[in-house]
């Protein structure tokens, strides 16, 4: 994986407010590169240093094999739950959970995707795996991210 991709998405990880969450596809259509698993492989491999309980399963699920540290998290930001998180089924609540970007964080978020860009050249399908087209433009998700 491209050391421009992996800083890109933490990059972005790194803006997600406390609370607040986004999926793995919700990141990668930021971007606009790659797709939920990779960033799923970037965040199992690097996201250790940022809030890696931020990025969650689009069901709101969170990482696997680490709910337990990830519900710690949730309770101390007070991220909105659905289920019983204490011992029963629970998951985050995506409709109310899921962090809706201002202007100036998409104009962050923008700065890293252009950078990201620059460096990797332009999308094609055999980046965007799996789609069978070339990512999203970042107005789409503005408009309903994960939508």
């Amino acid at each position: 994986m491209r050391a421009e991709y992996v800083e890109a998405v933490l990059d972005v990880v790194d803006l997600i407010p406390a609370g607040r969450v986004l999926s793995y596809g919700d990141i990668a259509a930021l971007l606009e590169r790659g797709g939920p698993r990779q960033v799923g492989a970037v965040m199992s491999r690097h996201g250790s240093a940022v809030p890696w309980w931020r990025v969650i399963r689009a069901g709101g699920q969170a990482p696997l094999c680490h709910e337990a540290g990830a519900l710690d998290h949730y309770r101390r930001e007070a991220t909105e739950l659905r289920g019983q998180a204490d011992g029963g089924a629970w998951r985050v609540n995506m409709d109310l959970a899921r962090w809706t970007p201002s202007d100036a964080d998409f104009d962050l978020i923008d700065a890293i995707a252009a950078r990201l860009h620059t460096a990797e050249g332009p999308a094609s399908d055999a980046e965007n795996p799996g789609t069978g087209k070339a990512a999203p433009a970042m107005s789409e998700p503005r408009d309903g991210l994960g939508a």
